[in-house]
């Protein structure tokens, strides 16, 4: 009897729907995002398809290197649907890497969205960790490719000597980014020195320190 209720359980569990979090799906040709929508959804509403053109669909000037002369030594440049208005509903969002030799695309999340890189230029020391906290790290070269699975943290690293570039595809039209440092140090309003320096185990001034450099 117990296991033909345990069968039953399993059975269901395999048959039941999934909750998948993701974009919606569209159900429609296209949804160009309406830029001055009077109704606030989560997305953008359609604007009349009537309306559509050619330009809705267009973006350039991902063949322009990204200014890497600040702290981090990179660049990201996004195309998601407040660049690209025919994103709307499609799930999908694409940017440009340029990170400079030594530089570093900051351990961050895209909680949306996950990211596949191509390297089109040098290399990159590119990883993820795991809710685990495990490490998958990896050396990636021109035409490798590289995937970060959604919301976990991840960051691209150039040891070269040369500029790398990369393009990015993420799965949600509008992904989102949190950079670790900048949220834990950089918040608005800032997070208690208290929890921070327990949190750390280390002495509140040294993060009061680390909150100057955000």
């Amino acid at each position: 009897m117990a296991a033909s209720i345990i069968g039953i359980l399993v059975l269901l569990a395999l048959t039941s729907p999934l909750a998948l979090a993701s974009d919606p799906s569209p159900l429609q040709d296209f949804c160009v995002a309406d830029e001055m929508p009077q109704v606030f959804v989560n997305g953008f509403v359609c604007k009349d398809p009537k309306l559509a053109k050619a330009e809705d669909f267009f973006y350039s000037g991902l063949d322009k290197p990204g200014d890497t002369n600040n702290k981090d030594g990179s660049k990201v440049t996004l195309v998601d649907v407040q660049k690209l208005p025919g994103l709307n509903t499609l799930g999908i969002a694409v940017a440009r890497l340029d990170v400079a030799p030594f530089g570093i695309n900051p351990p961050h999340t895209h909680p949306r969205a996950t990211e596949i890189l191509t390297v089109l230029e040098g290399s990159f020391y590119a990883g993820f960790i795991t809710s685990d906290n495990k490490l998958f790290a990896k050396v990636i070269s021109k035409g490798d490719v590289f995937v970060f699975p959604k919301g976990l943290i991840h960051f691209e690293f150039n040891y070269g000597t040369v500029p790398a570039v990369g393009i990015a595809s993420l799965s949600s039209q509008n992904p989102g980014l949190i950079r670790v440092a900048d949220a834990l140090f950089g918040s608005n309003p800032r997070i208690s020195e208290d929890v921070l320096a327990k949190a750390f185990q280390v002495d509140k001034k040294i993060i009061d320190w680390l909150k100057t450099k955000f």
